[in-house]
C-alpha cells in the first residue's frame, strides 16, 4: 500500500537497524562485565534485595521471579549475539517478523537489566536505547518497504532529545544564556576524553560561537526534521554534525552516536546519492506488504502517539523534567542534558594503606579507568562503552549521596574483593587487602599549556577536604 510506505528511505532503514543493533553491543558487553560486581548477588547494590523491596511494583523484567548472576550473564551474552546478527543483516533478509522478533528480544533483555539497575542505570541514554530498539523492530525487513509512520516516530524521538536539551539549558543555567557555558564544560564534564583538554583551551570567542551554534542546532533545526525533502535531510545533516562535535570532545556512552544514527531517519536516498552517486538501493514492491504487518505497525504507531503526550507536555512545563520516563516500559521519555554547568571540578580519590593511620602512614591511590586521577595521565576515550562506576564517582564529587553503594565499595576494597577490583584500572596493593581506606576530595582543573610543557601534567589538583575518614574492614563483613 502506497500510503503506508516511505519511498526512498532504504539507506535510512539500513543505518537505523544496523546502527541501533551496534549500539546495543557495548550496552550488553558492559552489563556482562560490570553488572555482577555492581548489582549482582554480592554487588554494591544487590539486585535480589531490590527485587524483594519492589515486588509489588510489577516491574517488567526477566528477573522478576528469580535473579542470579549466571542468568544475568546469559541474558547479556544473548543480547550480544542477537545484536551482532542484526549488525550483519541476517534477520533483515527474512520475512518482516524476523527482525521484529530479534529487536523485540533485544528490547526486553535490556529493559530487564535497566529496570533492576537502580542508580547505576539511571541515565537518559538507557531509555533512548530502549525506545530506539523498540521502534527499530517495526522497520520491517528487506522484503517490505519502509513504514512511513515509523520514520516519523524516529524523528519525533530526535526532536524530543534535541529540543528538550535546548529548552532545559535555556531554562537552567545563566551560562547558557550568556554563552559562557563552554568556559567550564570541557573541564568539568563527567568523563573528559583525549581531546577535552584541547577543546577547553580554544579561544573564548570560539566557545561563545559554539554555544550559539548549539542553541540553533537544538532549538531551531529539529523543527525542520518534519519538513519535506531536501529540507529534512539538511536538518538531519546539521544534527549529525553537531553530535559528531560532541563525540570528539567527550565520553557520553552511546548518547551522541545513537543520536547521529536516529537522525538518519530524515535522510532520504536522494541525499545519499548526491554524496555517493554510485549508491543504489533495492526498492521492495509496496503491494507485497502483509496485512498483519500493516496492522501491527499502525497499532504501535497509535500507542506511541498516545504516549507522546506526556513528554510533549513536559517540554512546555515550567518544571521540565530531564531524562525521565513516563511509563515502566521506557517508551514515553523526556530527554536533556546539562541544564546546569559545574564551575569547579571535585574528584573523590580513594586511598588505602597497610599502615596504621597517622603522619607516617603511606597512602596509595586506587586508579579508575575513566575518571580523572593521576594528573599525569591523559584522559582516555571509552565511549560508546559506559564505565558506570566512574560516572557514579563523578556524581559523588558533585555532592550526590553515595549512601547505598559507596560504603559498600570501601568495604569491598578493604576485603580486596576480586570482582570489584576488576572495575578499576589499578589496585595499588596488587590483590592484597589494605588495613585502612579513606576518601578525600580534590579540586581538579586542566593544566595550562605552560604547565603541561613544564610539569608534564594534564591536570592540576589541590586537596579540598575529606569525604570519609579512615575506615577498616567491619568485623564479620563478607566481601
Amino acid at each position: 500500500m502506497e500510503y503506508f510506505s516511505a519511498e526512498g528511505y532504504e539507506f535510512a532503514r539500513q543505518v537505523l537497524q544496523r546502527g541501533i543493533a551496534a549500539a546495543y553491543l557495548p550496552a550488553f558487553l558492559a552489563a556482562a562485565a560490570q553488572f555482577p560486581a555492581l548489582l549482582g548477588e554480592r554487588g554494591l547494590l544487590p539486585a535480589p534485595e531490590y527485587l524483594d523491596r519492589a515486588r509489588q511494583r510489577r516491574i517488567p523484567t526477566l528477573f522478576r521471579l528469580y535473579y542470579s548472576d549466571r542468568l544475568l550473564r546469559s541474558a547479556a551474552w544473548t543480547g550480544v549475539l542477537v545484536s551482532a546478527l542484526l549488525v550483519a543483516g541476517f534477520p533483515q533478509q527474512g520475512p518482516p517478523w524476523l527482525p521484529m522478533l530479534a529487536f523485540g528480544l533485544l528490547f526486553f533483555l535490556y529493559l530487564s537489566i535497566v529496570n533492576i539497575g537502580q542508580v547505576f542505570y539511571g541515565f537518559g541514554w538507557e531509555s533512548l536505547l530502549l525506545e530506539a530498539g523498540f521502534l527499530a523492530a517495526f522497520l520491517g525487513s528487506d522484503q517490505v518497504p519502509v513504514p512511513v509512520t515509523v520514520l516519523f516516530l524516529f524523528r519525533w524521538v530526535v526532536f524530543l532529545l534535541e529540543f528538550g536539551a535546548g529548552l532545559i539549558k535555556m531554562r537552567g543555567d545563566t551560562v547558557w544564556r550568556d554563552l559562557t557555558a563552554l568556559y567550564y564544560h570541557h573541564e568539568t564534564q563527567p568523563m573528559p576524553n583525549p581531546a577535552s583538554w584541547f577543546f577547553h583551551h580554544l579561544p573564548k570567542p570560539l566557545h561563545k560561537a559554539e554555544v550559539l551554534g548549539n542553541h540553533f542546532a537544538q532549538l531551531v533545526v529539529p523543527i525542520f526534521l518534519f519538513f519535506p525533502q531536501p529540507v529534512a535531510s539538511a536538518a538531519a545533516a546539521l544534527v549529525i554534525l553537531t553530535q559528531f562535535w560532541l563525540v570528539l570532545s567527550g565520553n557520553f556512552a552511546w548518547l551522541n552516536v545513537l543520536t547521529i544514527l536516529l537522525a538518519f531517519s530524515a535522510v532520504d536516498d536522494g541525499a545519499v546519492r548526491a554524496l555517493l552517486p554510485w549508491a543504489s538501493f533495492a526498492v521492495p514492491d509496496p503491494r507485497t506488504v502483509p496485512w498483519w504487518f500493516i496492522a501491527v505497525v499502525l497499532a504501535m504507531t497509535a500507542a506511541m502517539l498516545y504516549w507522546a503526550w506526556a513528554p510533549l507536555r513536559n517540554l512546555f512545563s515550567r518544571n521540565q523534567l530531564m531524562n525521565a520516563s513516563f511509563n515502566r516500559w521506557h517508551l514515553s521519555n523526556a530527554y536533556g542534558a546539562f541544564g546546569s554547568i559545574t564551575r569547579r571540578r571535585h574528584e573523590v580519590i580513594i586511598e588505602g594503606t597497610l599502615d596504621d593511620p597517622g603522619p607516617e602512614a603511606l597512602w596509595l591511590e586506587y586508579q579508575f579507568h575513566g575518571k580523572p586521577g593521576d594528573p599525569r595521565r591523559l584522559p582516555r576515550q571509552f565511549a560508546p562503552y559506559h564505565l558506570r562506576l566512574d560516572w557514579m564517582m563523578w556524581f559523588l564529587g558533585l555532592g550526590a549521596s553515595g549512601r547505598g553503594w559507596f560504603p559498600v565499595l570501601l568495604q569491598k576494597l578493604l576485603a580486596a574483593d576480586a570482582p570489584t577490583l576488576k572495575l578499576l584500572r589499578q589496585d595499588p596493593f596488587n590483590g592484597r587487602p589494605p588495613r585502612w581506606v579513606r576518601a578525600r576530595v580534590f579540586t581538579y582543573r586542566f593544566s595550562t599549556p605552560a604547565e603541561l610543557r613544564r610539569d608534564h601534567v594534564w591536570w592540576i589538583r589541590e586537596p579540598a577536604g575529606v569525604l570519609v575518614d579512615p575506615v577498616r574492614l567491619e568485623p564479620g563483613r563478607q566481601p
